[in-house]
């Protein structure tokens, strides 16, 4: 039986502090950044160590999606790709078909499709000139053992509440912000969000707080992007007399610049500043539900493919 690959494909990030600039550049296709911009965002990255650790937690998901699919690697073999630094989609796509690999399953990690983000990964591949027929999963917003994941993140993250609140802290379900102008595509990505939190709110059972969805990490941009902002629901929250708030990023599946700075960083200042204690869900990671879960649907994938 021919090896059938599986591309794990993530957003990337800079390895050091002086890789920001050239990622930027490839984050907005060859087009030079502000001096501004490139050292704001190279002090976001400062603040979180000094790098991104979206490849290692990439890998590290990629491996333990080989350990649940075929540990032997006698029929699926991972390999992971960054969709804007290294290793490169297109450097992975070569290696597999140098490795004999002429059929594969393509998996992002992000469980949500828009046109703008998950299609780019498949255009992506598709540029590529390549002898592999690749099979494309584009969305896992609904996939069981990632609900259950988010629901197990959630209720272990609100017993750091003290007992007699637990049941009242208001949860904010966020998700990368995205321009408004999919909107006008009918892009189906804000309906996929709703459609996580709402079958992760039914997950969790009775609970009298608040929830909310909100967006975050809105790129510095002059276009409109989709809100509410969660710094916005953040203040709102104060404004009403809350003193307590869980964060549960839904849209991502492990730590980045997004969740190390742009929550843990920013959104904690500002609630220490309103007076609020605001505390967010581990990230999934390798949540065995989750990856068990992704294992089942490439498996599934390769059976329509008539692979298995």
């Amino acid at each position: 039986m021919t090896t059938i690959g599986v591309l794990v494909m993530a957003y990337g990030g800079p390895d050091k502090l002086e890789d920001v600039e050239p990622y930027l550049m490839d984050v907005r296709g060859g087009r030079a950044t502000s001096p501004a911009a490139i050292t704001e965002v190279r002090e976001r990255y400062r603040e979180i160590g000094g790098r991104s650790p979206i490849l290692e937690r990439t890998l590290a998901q990629a491996s333990a999606l080989q350990e649940a699919l075929d540990p032997q690697h006698s029929v699926f073999r991972l390999y992971t790709g960054m969709r804007h630094w290294h290793p490169y989609i297109k450097d992975v796509l070569a290696e597999m078909a140098g490795a004999g690999i002429d059929r594969a399953v393509g998996l992002v990690m992000a469980p949500h499709y828009s046109r703008m983000s998950v299609g780019v990964y498949y255009k992506k591949v598709d540029e590529v000139y390549s002898s592999i027929a690749m099979r494309q999963i584009e969305q896992w917003h609904l996939l069981p053992g990632y609900l259950d994941a988010l629901v197990d993140h959630v209720g272990d993250a609100l017993q750091r509440f003290p007992s007699e609140i637990r049941a009242s802290v208001p949860i904010i379900f966020t998700a990368h912000s995205l321009p408004e102008r999919i909107l006008t595509w009918g892009d189906p990505y804000p309906g996929q969000l709703q459609a996580t939190v709402a079958a992760v709110v039914e997950r969790l059972g009775p609970f009298h707080g608040e929830r909310h969805f909100a967006y975050q990490s809105a790129a510095m941009t002059p276009e409109p992007w989709l809100g509410p902002d969660v710094s916005k629901v953040i203040g709102q929250l104060a404004a009403d007399g809350h003193e307590n708030v869980l964060i549960a990023p839904i849209g991502f599946v492990c730590e980045h610049v997004e969740i190390l700075y742009d929550i843990d960083v920013a959104l904690q200042r500002q609630a220490r500043t309103l007076g609020l204690h605001l505390e967010r869900i581990e990230m999934l990671n390798t949540a065995p539900a989750m990856i068990n879960g992704l294992a089942d649907l490439v498996r599934d994938e390769a059976k329509k493919a008539g692979w298995l």
